[in-house]
């Protein structure tokens, strides 16, 4: 499956539960949403399958692995996520291609306003640095952003009014965590470059 990192909605999570080493987040299901079982969703980035819903919800259900890989451990009844679709052959690409395969989590280091808009500096494992460029993409919480600068531990990004209102990068303070997944296409290059 892959999304575009365009956000649809957020909704807020109604109940947290745990079944068997695995976590169980029930989610307010946004009005006009039609899912079926098994569908995929991208909740917080995280490329997620609808095990059940009904007309009022839908549960997703995540291993340890996620959880460790994640922020999604971090989560709790009341706190709200990003939530997108999958793309059809029909869809357009507003964003970027996005896996939902969350790379590895970033700390928000400092959030500055610049006019209307904010400027993100996220901390991030130097490890994932090669493949964050200046004007590359990457997706953050499942947003598509725009690099506006990088180095070997941080990297920026420049959000809109308009972003920070419909997503929940806009409750994010300083300290937080976020999911990363690098844009896929670096990491092509670096192992076809490694034949």
């Amino acid at each position: 499956m892959v999304f575009s990192g365009i956000v649809e909605t957020i909704s807020p999570v109604i109940r947290v539960s745990n079944a068997r080493q695995q976590r169980v987040l029930t989610i307010r299901k946004p009005k006009g949403w039609k899912l079926q079982d098994g569908e995929s969703v991208s909740v917080e980035g995280v490329c997620s399958t609808v095990q059940r819903f009904n007309k009022d919800s839908f549960q997703v259900v995540y291993m340890p692995e996620t959880l460790r890989k994640t922020t999604l451990g971090d989560l709790k009844a009341g706190d709200s996520v990003n939530l997108e679709r999958c793309l059809t052959l029909r869809s357009l690409i507003g964003g970027h291609l996005v896996q939902g395969h969350v790379d590895t989590t970033a700390r928000i280091r400092d959030i500055k306003s610049e006019g209307e808009a904010r400027i993100y500096t996220f901390e991030i494992p130097a490890r994932f640095s090669r493949y964050i460029v200046p004007k590359g993409s990457i997706a953050v919480d499942g947003i598509s952003l725009t690099v506006v600068g990088a180095n070997r531990s941080t990297f920026r990004c420049s959000l809109l009014a308009y972003t920070l209102a419909h997503t929940t990068l806009g409750k994010k303070r300083v300290g937080d965590r976020v999911n990363i997944e690098v844009d896929i296409l670096g990491k092509y290059i670096e192992r076809l470059l490694e034949k």
